[in-house]
């Protein structure tokens, strides 16, 4: 009866083992993963502007002023939120200014009325949050010797937070075949989910999640593969970095840890 759980016990042992061997590189990738969907949506303003500001003026008919407006927040906006959150600059900012355009892109597009656009969008939103709370627990580890009162609990509601709205990014990717494999990675990805999202074997489910993601985003997304004329590129590629994000926010978890609203921190009282 115990070979379950130690099985378990020797995979916790496994990931903590990598997770400190990778602490310093962690955090990093993490961001650059998290950034991506961001940076190469600023970028596309850039190398796409006229393209961009037509098909916002033709969307909305709102004359060229102001898709060019709308084309020119999204540029600053996204790139330079990239570029804060990177050298870590006043990241409470850059990531209201990354909220900002989410909620922006959101109303723009017209994706409150597409269910898997909006999902995704909610799972970019938790995303950011556990961007804030690495920032918040850097702010109180150069305090560490200044008495607190209490437990951080803005950071531990954002990282409760942000685990349940990165929940939604799986919900898009399931596909309804039937067949062996698909039914198998559906349950997984589903299980490992739900225990990233109520704090149970966070880091080693998030861990898990990250390397299921990865395997599946490189084999659905391929985007490189399709020509450049095809539409489909364009879609495949949106995809790619959307989930390179929320696997960015994973890594985040397994960096950070579940927080104080979890099942793992609960175990710990017991």
């Amino acid at each position: 009866m115990n070979i379950p759980n130690e099985y378990i016990s020797n995979a916790e042992d496994i990931a903590d083992q990598a997770i400190r061997k990778g602490k310093h590189v962690l955090p990093t990738i993490a961001r650059l993963c998290l950034i991506s969907t961001f940076l190469e949506d600023g970028l596309r303003m850039w190398f796409q502007w006229s393209e961009q500001r037509e098909y916002m003026n033709m969307s909305w008919g709102c004359g060229v002023f102001l898709a060019t407006v709308f084309v020119f927040i999204n540029l600053v906006g996204q790139l330079g939120g990239c570029v804060m959150v990177i050298v870590r600059f006043k990241v409470s900012i850059a990531c209201s200014v990354l909220f900002f355009i989410v909620v922006l892109q959101t109303l723009a597009y017209s994706i409150l009325w597409d269910f898997q656009f909006l999902l995704r969008n909610l799972a970019l939103i938790g995303a950011l949050l556990l961007v804030l709370a690495e920032s918040h627990a850097e702010a109180k580890s150069l305090f560490a010797g200044v008495p607190s009162l209490g437990d951080n609990k803005p950071k531990n509601y954002m990282q409760l937070t942000g685990r349940i709205l990165l929940a939604f990014m799986f919900i898009t990717i399931i596909r309804l075949e039937f067949n062996f494999i698909q039914l198998f990675i559906n349950l997984l990805g589903a299980a490992l989910m739900v225990l990233v999202t109520i704090g149970y074997k966070t880091k080693l489910s998030a861990l898990i999640l990250v390397l299921l993601l990865t395997l599946l985003n490189f084999y659905y997304n391929a985007w490189w593969y399709i020509p450049e004329y095809k539409p489909l590129r364009d879609f495949l590629k949106y995809d790619f970095f959307q989930t390179l994000s929320v696997i960015g926010g994973l890594l985040m978890i397994v960096n950070l840890g579940p927080g104080g609203v979890s099942m793992d921190e609960h175990k710990k009282r017991w």
